[in-house]
């Protein structure tokens, strides 16, 4: 039996997780992840790191981070607590979609996750008080390949739900595209 539906999104290799639930009157067990289930959906690596993360500001905006070759990563984001605005930039500079962004809501209600793969940033915003959220990461974190994207980049124009509230000084400070911007290499 499957535990997982695999729902594709207009951004070809970001797939929408919907975790399936058996409940009865004592609560619920649902799979959080299995390797050989994800493996078909496009996590074909091994995890290298998990972050658990703690958003505590209604509003608050973190990313949109990614790492350069050879350090990208394929992550999996899932919110344990709360409610977010959950967005992925394609920055594969030979898709269709380069430059494309998608966006959906992840709750500890919802059960949804988001498979990101390699070539994309990430962030997310606080949709309610005191997110948290589990990332699994199929590379190591590697300071020197570290990169982000400015949340309120014009080229961009991501529409987060809500106005943009707490954020970080690093993540403010983030250049906006420019027209040599070329992208990533997967």
């Amino acid at each position: 039996m499957a535990r997982f539906d695999f729902i594709a999104t207009p951004l070809s290799g970001l797939v929408l997780v919907q975790r399936k639930a058996i409940e009865d009157d004592r609560g619920f067990l649902s799979r959080f992840f299995c390797a050989e289930e994800f493996c078909e959906a496009g996590l074909n690596k091994p995890i290298a790191q998990m972050n658990h993360t703690l958003t505590r500001k209604k509003g608050a905006v973190r990313g949109l981070h990614f790492q350069h070759s050879p350090h990208n990563e394929i992550k999996l984001v899932s919110c344990l607590k709360g409610e977010i605005w959950d967005v992925a930039v394609d920055l594969r500079r030979d898709s269709p979609t380069f430059l494309h962004w998608h966006g959906e809501i992840l709750s500890a209600t919802n059960r949804k996750s988001l498979l990101i793969p390699e070539g994309f940033a990430h962030g997310f915003q606080a949709l309610t008080e005191d997110c948290e959220l589990i990332y699994l990461h199929t590379a190591f974190y590697h300071p020197e390949s570290e990169d982000a994207l400015n949340v309120a980049d014009p080229k961009l124009n991501i529409t987060w739900p809500l106005p943009i509230g707490d954020l970080s000084n690093r993540d403010r400070s983030h250049a906006f595209i420019d027209e040599k911007y070329q992208g990533v290499f997967r």
